[in-house]
């Protein structure tokens, strides 16, 4: 697993390398919107929630992605689905990220973070 802070860069042969070695086409991600910190690189969105947490992270700042690296450029690189995503309490009633605020910070943290 890595953690990227948004300060700091991965390129995208990073997340492609990343990517072969798991599931072929994806890399599972959590980022906490506030601090602007991805989790990346394991089997399970909760793992990378876990320890985003033990580091200090809200529960109601992180949100599970995946990130497709073929389709780096595209509005589809970056996909809006995980469990962890379900909340009730925040409105979030399914495992996508339904808030287009939200969704836009994420896509603006990844911006920072993934370079080319």
């Amino acid at each position: 697993m890595r953690v990227i802070k948004a300060r700091q860069k991965i390129t995208l042969t990073e997340i492609e390398e990343m990517a072969g070695k798991m599931f072929g086409d994806l890399v599972k991600g959590v980022i906490d919107i506030e601090k602007e910190i991805i989790a990346l690189d394991t089997e399970m969105h909760v793992d990378e929630e876990v320890l985003l947490l033990e580091q200090g992270s809200g529960q109601g700042d992180l949100w599970g992605i995946n990130l497709y690296p073929e389709l780096y450029g595209s509005d589809d690189f970056i996909e809006f689905d995980s469990m962890i995503n379900l909340r009730p309490s925040q409105n979030n009633r399914s495992r996508g990220v339904e808030s287009k605020e939200i969704q836009t910070r994420i896509r603006k943290i990844i911006e920072k973070v993934i370079k080319k």
